[in-house]
């Protein structure tokens, strides 16, 4: 999954929770989120653009500590 946005990202598809963590270290949870999204983040050529264009603003977040 080479990205030079998204380090790694896990889906939680229990409570609907997409983890991403960054290249800076910073961790977010991406909150009720259809594995359906999930499933086409993992396909998408640009991880960074899918999270700006398709989750970023839609879906609410809490950022781990």
């Amino acid at each position: 999954m080479p990205s030079s946005v998204v380090a790694h990202m896990d889906y939680y598809p229990e409570s609907l929770t997409l983890r991403i963590t960054f290249t800076s270290g910073k961790v977010y949870d991406y909150l009720h989120v259809p594995a359906s999204i999930y499933v086409a983040m993992k396909k998408s050529g640009s991880k960074g653009i899918f999270l700006n264009t398709f989750i970023k603003g839609h879906y609410p977040f809490k950022k781990r500590t």
